[in-house]
């Protein structure tokens, strides 16, 4: 990604929170990605650690329409996906995408126990939110023209927890410096 654009990104973020009432601590700590992909306006994602401790973290993300996170998953992490504006679909798999045999799970969807099957899409309105099991492979995308979207989670390891379907999947993004940061990313 050029720096160009991660701070176009960050920029748009920022009013975008701002404009729906979400308040960033001082100094947050930025993550923004195309992971590895080189198309951020399909595969992009904007992150702002808002919480990291031994035993948690929180997130919020920013992501517009057409802006697909890939499939991935965690061995260790758990998490609980929100919707806080918008509308956001998460497509659910359990075991590799496309490589494991579709079956029958259950995950919570606003506190309460629900059945799906390989490939299902969960549809989250403002508000709403899945619980992410270790194993479940999971990507969204915003379903409305953007979305807030939080994340709740276990212990957070950016670098060793992330599993992706696609090998040419990385969760950080090669930076071309063709302007100056306005913020010191977490990859940095």
């Amino acid at each position: 990604m050029k720096r160009s654009q991660i701070n176009a990104a960050i920029k748009k973020s920022t009013a975008y929170f701002a404009g729906n009432g979400w308040a960033l601590p001082p100094n947050p700590r930025w993550d923004v990605t195309d992971f590895g992909l080189g198309n951020f306006d399909r595969f992009g994602l904007v992150l702002v650690n808002l919480a990291e401790e031994p035993e948690y973290c929180e997130k919020l993300m920013f992501a517009s329409q057409n802006q697909t996170t890939p499939y991935h998953t965690h061995k260790k992490k758990k998490e609980d996906i929100i919707c806080r504006t918008g509308e956001l679909a998460i497509h659910v798999w359990n075991g590799v995408p496309g490589k494991s045999e579709p079956s029958t799970f259950s995950l919570n969807v606003n506190g309460e126990p629900r059945a799906f099957e390989s490939g299902d899409v969960v549809r989250l309105k403002s508000g709403e939110r899945v619980t992410l099991i270790p194993g479940i492979y999971h990507e969204f995308y915003p379903v409305s023209e953007a979305c807030i979207i939080g994340e709740v989670s276990t212990a957070n390891d950016d670098v060793n927890d992330n599993f992706f379907a696609n090998s040419d999947v990385g969760r950080f993004s090669g930076i071309e410096e063709d302007e100056p940061a306005i913020v010191r990313l977490v990859s940095d």
